[in-house]
Protein backbone atom coordinates (compact mmCIF):
# COMPACT_ATOMS: atom_id res chain seq x y z
CA UNK A 1 0.00 0.00 0.00
CA UNK A 2 1.14 3.34 -0.50
CA UNK A 3 2.52 4.96 2.62
CA UNK A 4 3.95 8.58 1.30
CA UNK A 5 1.25 9.59 -1.04
CA UNK A 6 3.01 12.88 -1.88
CA UNK A 7 6.34 10.89 -3.20
CA UNK A 8 4.46 7.73 -4.17
CA UNK A 9 6.28 5.50 -1.85
CA UNK A 10 4.82 2.12 -0.77
CA UNK A 11 5.82 0.08 2.65
CA UNK A 12 7.20 -2.27 0.64
CA UNK A 13 9.37 -0.14 -0.48
CA UNK A 14 10.24 1.00 2.97
CA UNK A 15 10.99 -2.28 4.40
CA UNK A 16 13.21 -3.08 2.04
CA UNK A 17 15.15 -0.40 2.61
CA UNK A 18 14.89 -0.70 6.49
CA UNK A 19 16.64 -4.33 5.99
CA UNK A 20 19.10 -2.84 3.55
CA UNK A 21 20.39 -0.78 6.86
CA UNK A 22 18.15 2.38 6.59
CA UNK A 23 16.79 2.48 10.13
CA UNK A 24 15.45 5.84 10.78
CA UNK A 25 12.95 8.53 9.80
CA UNK A 26 15.80 10.93 8.59
CA UNK A 27 17.60 7.83 6.83
CA UNK A 28 14.51 7.11 4.67
CA UNK A 29 13.60 11.19 4.28
CA UNK A 30 17.42 11.31 2.34
CA UNK A 31 17.32 8.54 0.38
CA UNK A 32 13.25 7.73 -0.06
CA UNK A 33 11.70 11.29 0.26
CA UNK A 34 8.97 10.48 3.04
CA UNK A 35 7.80 12.86 5.10
CA UNK A 36 9.14 15.61 2.99
CA UNK A 37 5.81 17.07 1.76
CA UNK A 38 2.62 17.16 3.71
CA UNK A 39 4.11 15.05 6.53
CA UNK A 40 1.18 12.93 7.01
CA UNK A 41 2.63 9.49 6.59
CA UNK A 42 5.48 10.24 9.31
CA UNK A 43 3.78 8.03 12.14
CA UNK A 44 3.04 5.24 9.57
CA UNK A 45 6.39 5.35 8.80
CA UNK A 46 7.90 5.30 12.09
CA UNK A 47 5.48 2.32 12.99
CA UNK A 48 7.25 0.20 10.02
CA UNK A 49 10.10 1.05 11.12
CA UNK A 50 9.33 0.11 14.72
CA UNK A 51 8.07 -3.65 13.44
CA UNK A 52 10.69 -6.63 14.65
CA UNK A 53 12.83 -7.81 11.78
CA UNK A 54 11.13 -10.77 9.57
CA UNK A 55 13.68 -12.81 9.67
CA UNK A 56 16.79 -12.76 11.81
CA UNK A 57 20.35 -12.48 10.27
CA UNK A 58 21.76 -15.36 12.37
CA UNK A 59 18.65 -17.59 11.37
CA UNK A 60 19.46 -20.45 9.29
CA UNK A 61 17.64 -23.49 7.97
CA UNK A 62 17.52 -26.46 10.41
CA UNK A 63 18.57 -30.01 10.06
CA UNK A 64 16.64 -32.20 11.91
CA UNK A 65 18.20 -35.38 13.44
CA UNK A 66 15.80 -37.81 15.01
CA UNK A 67 17.20 -40.07 18.28
CA UNK A 68 17.51 -43.50 18.58
CA UNK A 69 14.91 -44.73 20.85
Amino acid sequence: MYVCICRAVTDKEIRRAKSEGLGTLDDLRDVLGVATGCGSCTATVESILGEPDARPECAGPRLYVPSAA
